[in-house]
């Protein structure tokens, strides 16, 4: 039992001065794995004081000193990489080989990333008779997520320190373990009081505090749209910023000069990584018409190998949904996919073949999807993949565009600089051709409802950096 009984404010666990405990349940088993404390306002006024007096050395400290602590924590994570995942598996479902891989191998990575990212960073240059200075932008609020707990925690963390801020932790009630064990791994590396703090909490009155306190300058935000909107109001009497990492309905494109059969097979993984639950799955499969068939035979044919169950089997490709609230909003998109009239390829309404507990879906496949649909347009989060067929290259585009999210995509092509063409044309933050791999250092955000703003890489420290003109 993973049992937390202290946050984390000012280099010190301190009791949390909230009413009562949030219960962690692993959606495999559906059995309680630990809990965490709730904090309240008092926590929160006391972590940000925290911080803004940490601030005042923190920020004056030399990168050298930032990139000692940014490796010791690649370090750590490193050494507790299968403690981690499992973890995480238990919180969230992830199946354990992509929990180790994405889950803690990523901020590993990242974190690494951002010490050798400042060895070049320029923060001064030269305009005329100005000196342009960057500078740390202050106290930063992180929100951040359950299905990608740890990476999202450390894709704002790792920025943040290289920038010189302090910061404030909230992390998602419905998997926070993995948060306080990297509160352990600061704690260890003696990472100086203040500078990160950490409180659990309910994400409405916890965010809700941190979004409008006044001494908070910048908040970094992941989660769903809607909740992105309850941040950025909070924030606005403030005037601070707001940076915001939101949903997605992200389209991949097969082209009809691709190679039909992978474009065909990847599209599964590229929807059902992280079984489902990620914000830039491609989860919109555009296909020529002329080509239906194929990959709806293809892809079929791909679902029967693909294995649903308990996600610390190595073997298994596809674990539960977070939480039974998550279980059945899925449940519900599939049973309107059924209603609306898309063709069911694969998958369907009702638990998958062998489990009776646990809060699975089954993988699932629809084929002749239209725009009107539901599924068509909304955000699932869950392991459902719908096929879309288009006749001209620019209507391949303007259903690409036909999405109030702009988060990623895909397009495959057997030509690159027509691929490139096409990738031009979506309003995406991020496109893949013929599966290109995530780069760590390339930077992540979306347009439109998807939110703004930007993370890793250099685009992503410059976030936590406020511009100073300095005219002589």
């Amino acid at each position: 039992m993973h049992t937390r009984e202290s946050v984390y404010i000012n280099g010190n666990w301190v009791s949390a001065r909230g009413e009562g405990v949030i219960e962690v349940i692993n959606p495999t088993t559906e059995g309680k794995i630990g809990s965490v404390p709730v904090g309240n306002a008092d926590d929160i006024n006391d972590a940000v004081n925290a911080a803004r007096v940490a601030f005042v050395s923190w920020s004056q400290s030399s990168i050298e000193e930032r990139q000692g602590y940014l490796n010791a924590i690649s370090a750590a994570l490193a050494e507790r990489t299968d403690e981690i995942a499992e973890l995480i598996t238990s919180e969230v479902g992830t199946p354990i080989n992509y929990s180790k891989m994405a889950m803690v191998g990523t901020p590993r990575v990242v974190s690494r990333s951002y010490a050798k990212l400042l060895d070049s960073f320029e923060w001064e240059e030269e305009v005329r008779n100005s000196l342009i200075v960057k500078e740390p932008i202050g106290v930063v609020a992180m929100i951040t997520p359950w299905n990608f707990p740890l990476h999202q925690i450390i894709g704002k963390v790792a920025p943040a320190l290289a920038a010189g801020c302090t910061m404030v932790l909230k992390p998602s009630k419905e998997a926070p373990l993995n948060a306080f064990i990297l509160a352990d791994i600061m704690d260890s590396i003696g990472i100086p009081a203040g500078v990160f703090n950490l409180v659990s909490g309910h994400g409405r009155e916890i965010g809700e505090l941190l979004s409008s306190h006044p001494e908070i300058d910048m908040v970094s935000f992941t989660g769903s749209t809607g909740a992105g909107v309850s941040v950025s109001q909070a924030a606005a009497p403030t005037i601070k910023r707001v940076t915001l990492e939101l949903g997605g309905k992200s389209a991949n494109v097969i082209l009809d000069d691709a190679d039909i059969e992978k474009a065909a097979k990847m599209s599964v993984y590229a929807c059902f990584n992280n079984s489902g639950q990620e914000c830039s799955s491609l989860s919109r499969l555009i296909i020529p018409s002329s080509k239906r068939d194929q990959v709806v035979e293809t892809i079929s044919n791909t679902m029967v190998r693909y294995s649903v169950g308990d996600p610390m089997d190595e073997s298994i490709r596809c674990g539960p949904m977070v939480s039974a609230r998550q279980q059945k909003s899925v449940t519900n998109y599939i049973k309107s996919g059924i209603i609306e009239g898309a063709t069911l390829v694969a998958g369907g309404d009702g638990m998958p073949d062998g489990l009776e507990n646990g809060y699975f879906v089954k993988p699932t496949v629809f084929a002749d999807v239209t725009p009107d649909m539901t599924i068509f347009r909304e955000e699932i989060f869950g392991p459902v993949l719908t096929i879309t067929t288009y006749e001209t290259e620019d209507e391949a585009i303007d259903l690409a565009n036909d999405s109030e999210y702009g988060l990623s995509g895909g397009i495959w092509s057997g030509n690159e600089d027509r691929a490139m063409r096409v990738a031009r044309k979506i309003r995406t933050g991020q496109v893949s051709i013929n599966g290109g791999a995530f780069n760590i250092s390339a930077p992540f955000g979306g347009y439109k409802l998807s939110g703004n703003g930007r993370e890793l890489g250099v685009h992503g420290l410059e976030e936590f950096l406020e511009i100073k003109a300095i005219q002589r």
